[in-house]
C-alpha cells in the first residue's frame, strides 16, 4: 500500500468508457484510489511514472495491447501487480498472460463480487512481498532458511536467492513456492494448492498451477525438464523435496 495515501491506488486501463466507468465507481465504493486511462502506451507511462499498488489491465488495447505493457513492464523491473481483463478466455490466452507476469487473469463478463475478491486477494500478497524489505535479524537471532539445490528460500524476508544472486519471482509465484515448501514433503493436489494460494472462491482454471510450477523450475531449477525439488506426483498432484 502506498504510504502517502492510505487507499490503494489502482491504474485501470480499458478502452471500453463503460466498463472503465463501472470498475472506476465500484472500486473507489470500496476505498480504493482509483486513475483510469484508455489505451496501453499511456497506461505503461503511467504505471511506471507514479507506480500503482495494483494495474487492472485490458488486453485488447489501441497502441500497445496488454500482453505488450506487461512485458514492457517486466523488462523495466517493475513488479506492480497485475490483473488482466479479457473478453478472450483460451487457456493460451490466460497462460500467455501468467507467464508474462502478470497475477491474475479474469475473463470478460466477470461478476462484481469475483472482481473485488480478486482486487483483495491480490494486494494482500503484494502487502506480504513488501514487507520482505524488513531488516536482517541481529547476531544471535536465526530464522529458518529452506535449501532448495544452490537456491536458498527466506520465508520471513519472502526472498529467493540462487548461487547468492536474488532471484525475481512474483508475489503469487512466491506464495505458490512455499504452499509447496511449507508442505514439508505432502503431496498437495491442485485443488488444494489454489484453495491456499487463491482462496477457496477462487475459480480459475486448475491449469494455472501447472503454469506457475514451470515458471518456477525454470527458475530455480538446475534442470527444469528434470526436476529435483518441485516434484510432479503424476495422477495427484506437486510435492516439494528438499
Amino acid at each position: 500500500m502506498n504510504s502517502e495515501n492510505l487507499s490503494p491506488r489502482i491504474l485501470v486501463v480499458e478502452d471500453d468508457e463503460s466498463i472503465a466507468l463501472g470498475l472506476k465507481m465500484n472500486l473507489e465504493e470500496e476505498g480504493y484510489a482509483v486513475e483510469t486511462v484508455d489505451e496501453g502506451e499511456t497506461g505503461l507511462e503511467r504505471a511506471l511514472a507514479e507506480p500503482p499498488d495494483l494495474l487492472i489491465l485490458d488486453v485488447m488495447l489501441p497502441k500497445q495491447n496488454g500482453f505488450e505493457v506487461v512485458t514492457h513492464l517486466r523488462e523495466q523491473g517493475s513488479r506492480v501487480p497485475v490483473i488482466m481483463l479479457s473478453a478472450r478466455g483460451s487457456e493460451t490466452d490466460k497462460v500467455m498472460g501468467l507467464n508474462l507476469g502478470a497475477e491474475d487473469y479474469i475473463t470478460k463478463p466477470f461478476g462484481l463480487a469475483e472482481l473485488l475478491a480478486r482486487v483483495k486477494a491480490v494486494l494482500r500478497r503484494a502487502e506480504f512481498q513488501r514487507q520482505r524489505v524488513e531488516p536482517l535479524p541481529g547476531p544471535g537471532l536465526s530464522r529458518e532458511l529452506v535449501q532448495l539445490g544452490d537456491a536458498l528460500i527466506d520465508p520471513k524476508l519472502r526472498q529467493v536467492t540462487k548461487g547468492g544472486e536474488p532471484v525475481t519471482l512474483t508475489a503469487t509465484e512466491f506464495d505458490v513456492l512455499w504452499c509447496l515448501v511449507s508442505s514439508r514433503g505432502e503431496v498437495l493436489s491442485r485443488e488444494e494448492i489454489q484453495t491456499r494460494v487463491w482462496g477457496p472462491d477462487h475459480h480459475g482454471t486448475l491449469r494455472t498451477i501447472d503454469n506457475f510450477l514451470l515458471q518456477l523450475r525454470s527458475k530455480l531449477e538446475t534442470d527444469p525438464t528434470n526436476p529435483n525439488h518441485l516434484l510432479t506426483v503424476r495422477g495427484v498432484g506437486y510435492r516439494f523435496a528438499p
